[in-house]
């Protein structure tokens, strides 16, 4: 971080954080604070903290997860984002996707640029996440340089910061994605609790 007030730990995979980061747009124009993007891969967190969730995606009849798949698509027509979900690639893995962002985090602006291309090309369109020359089109139709982003998520020291940004959001008490982090130690989870957020954004300036 370098003074943002909030962290945003995210994987491109989850509907959820797509919606999230969607309206997060919105909590930064109302309240000016800066944000950091922080990739992690959720596959990794929910291995070490959160496998129920494996279990919940077996039982698709189970009613609170049927009525949870409702509560999004409403979530997402409210945001005006377009989610075509699930597709064939669900569940995705990420790993390449995610490697390709953390590539750029010392950039953000370029991040946000390309997570958002990224969360467009999958559940807009429909595109296989996991699939490396999806990801550099997607990159370039956003003007990015996708096959230099491409050659950058496979070395060593993205790999290690890609694990490591996985291993502190673990260690900072995150189960998913998206985890949000307010002045550090304030964390919320999802985007139903956005609100919270910019709650304790200005509960912390009173």
């Amino acid at each position: 971080m370098n003074g943002e007030r909030v962290e945003f730990f995210y994987d491109l995979s989850s509907p959820w954080t797509y919606i999230a980061f969607h309206n997060l747009d919105a909590l930064i124009a109302r309240t000016g604070v800066s944000v950091c993007l922080r990739p992690i891969l959720v596959g990794g967190v929910f291995n070490a903290v959160n496998p129920s969730v494996y279990a919940a995606r077996e039982a698709a009849d189970n009613p609170k997860f049927k009525h949870s798949w409702r509560v999004m698509r409403d979530w997402a027509k409210l945001a005006g984002v377009e989610i075509n979900f699930p597709s064939i690639y669900h569940p995705a893995k990420s790993i390449h996707a995610m490697r390709m962002a953390t590539a750029l985090a010392g950039d953000q602006v370029a991040l946000k640029t390309f997570s958002k291309a990224a969360f467009e090309s999958y559940f807009g369109a429909q595109e296989n996440l996991d699939d490396p020359d999806v990801l550099v089109a997607v990159a370039n139709k956003a003007a990015l340089d996708g096959e230099a982003m491409r050659l950058a998520s496979q070395t060593d020291a993205v790999k290690a910061q890609l694990r490591a940004n996985t291993d502190e959001v673990i260690a900072r008490g995150g189960y998913g994605s998206p985890a949000i982090f307010v002045d550090t130690d304030k964390m919320y989870f999802g985007n139903d609790q956005l609100p919270l957020v910019e709650f304790a954004l200005n509960r912390s300036e009173a």
